[in-house]
């Protein structure tokens, strides 16, 4: 199953004032970005993010779940009516990640 327009659409609109955040379309599913850093998706009209200290922090009751068969597990996300808690989350969450590696030019 994918995720639905609408679903998606409603993720969009919640994180629209982070500055630095993007999506990209990828088997019917979206690979969220936080200032280049992948800090989560959206599968299955869920909102999953990366399991990172932070996140286990503000979310300490949140369940594991697999975006798809074969992936890491990533934490659901269940408070996505609230803007603020998502402007808190998602920076803290990239915060705890690796800055990305830099392409290699060919």
């Amino acid at each position: 199953m994918a995720t639905s327009k609408s679903y998606f659409e409603f993720i969009q609109e919640q994180l629209s004032e982070l500055e630095g955040i993007a999506f990209r379309a990828m088997m019917g599913e979206y690979i969220v970005y936080y200032c280049g850093k992948v800090v989560g998706g959206i599968y299955d009209d869920r909102f999953l993010v990366k399991p990172t200290e932070s996140a286990k922090k503000l979310m300490p009751e949140a369940e594991y779940e697999l975006p798809y068969e074969g992936a890491k597990e990533m934490l659901l996300v269940d408070n996505v009516e609230s803007r603020e808690f998502l402007a808190e989350l998602i920076p803290a969450v990239a915060a705890d990640l690796p800055e990305p590696k830099a392409k290699k030019k060919k």
